[in-house]
C-alpha cells in the first residue's frame, strides 16, 4: 500500500566521495525518503565509476561543475521525475548549483546557494551570492504567484536570524550572517516563502552545519544554513519538518519535510 506521505530529504554532503567512505549508501539504502537532495557533491560523471554501485532502484542525476572537485548538487528519487532542468544562468550554471524537478503537480529545486567567501575568506563572492539570490527568486515567481506547490531545498550559506546560529555576535561580519545576505533570504520570507522548520520549532539550539573543529560539534556550536522553503501552494501540504544532527558523514546534517502525498496531484506519484 503506498504512504499517504511524501518525504523530502536535503544534505550537503560535503564530496560525494567521501561521504560514500562515511556510510552514506547504508544510510541511503535505509532511508525512508521518496526524494533525497545531496549538495557539494564535488565528483563529475567521469569520477563516480562504481561509486553509487548498490544503491538498488534509486534514480540518479548529477548537476556537476566544471571545475572539477567543487560545488555539483544530486538528486535521488524513487521515481524518475516528470522533467528535470538545470539551467537558470551560465555564470550560476558553470558550478553546477541547480536542479528544477516536476514531481507530479510538485516541483522541487534543489539548491547549492554560493558561500559569499573568496578563496581568501574576503567576502569578495558575496555579489555573486546575493545575484543568484535575486536570480533564483525571479525564476520561480510566476510559478509562485500562481499558486503552485513549490518546494526549494539546500544548503543556502546564509543563517536568517540570530536565533538560527550559537554565536551571533561574534559572526557580524562574517560571510552568512552579513547583513545583506540575510537581506535576501528576509526577501524571500516576507514575499510569501515558508521557512519549514520554523513553522514547527520556534526556540533556538537547532543547527544543521558545524565547523570541524574538534568538540564544536559535541557542544552544538552551529548554524541553521540548510533550508526547505515552502510556496504556499505547498505549504498547505505541510506535515513537518526536522533536522537531523545524529546522522553522520559531513560537516552538515540532513534536514527533511514531511507532505501530504496530495501535493503530487492525480499523477503516478500521487495515485
Amino acid at each position: 500500500m503506498r504512504k499517504s506521505t511524501f518525504e523530502i530529504v536535503s544534505w550537503n554532503v560535503n564530496g560525494l566521495r567521501a561521504a560514500v567512505r562515511k556510510g552514506f549508501l547504508d544510510w541511503l539504502l535505509n532511508c525512508k525518503a521518496d526524494l533525497v537532495g545531496v549538495q557539494e557533491v564535488r565528483v563529475n560523471e567521469d569520477q563516480l565509476g562504481d561509486l553509487l554501485a548498490g544503491t538498488g532502484d534509486w534514480y540518479f542525476n548529477l548537476c556537476s561543475a566544471e571545475r572539477k572537485g567543487y560545488s555539483g548538487v544530486a538528486l535521488f528519487s524513487r521515481n524518475k521525475p516528470d522533467s528535470l532542468e538545470t539551467h537558470l544562468k551560465a555564470e550560476f550554471d558553470r558550478e553546477g548549483r541547480l536542479q528544477f524537478a516536476q514531481f507530479g503537480n510538485l516541483k522541487v529545486v534543489n539548491g547549492y546557494f554560493p558561500n559569499g567567501s573568496g578563496r581568501l575568506r574576503d567576502n569578495s563572492r558575496v555579489p555573486y551570492k546575493l545575484r543568484f539570490y535575486r536570480k533564483l527568486f525571479k525564476e520561480l515567481k510566476d510559478e509562485f504567484d500562481d499558486g503552485r506547490p513549490i518546494i526549494v531545498m539546500g544548503d543556502f550559506n546564509t543563517a536568517h536570524a540570530e536565533i538560527d546560529l550559537a554565536r551571533p555576535k561574534q559572526n557580524q561580519k562574517a560571510s552568512g550572517f552579513l547583513p545583506e545576505e540575510r537581506r535576501e533570504l528576509d526577501r524571500w520570507i516576507k514575499a510569501g516563502w515558508i521557512d519549514s522548520f520554523r513553522e514547527f520549532k520556534k526556540e533556538t539550539g537547532h543547527y544543521s552545519w558545524w565547523s570541524q573543529q574538534k568538540g564544536v560539534r559535541e557542544r552544538n556550536v552551529g548554524w541553521r544554513i540548510d533550508y526547505i522553503l515552502c510556496s504556499p501552494g505547498a505549504k498547505k501540504y505541510l506535515q513537518d519538518a526536522t533536522i537531523h544532527p545524529s546522522v553522520m558523514g559531513s560537516d552538515h546534517c540532513p534536514i527533511s519535510v514531511s507532505l501530504d502525498r496530495k501535493v503530487l496531484g492525480k499523477s503516478s506519484y500521487g495515485r
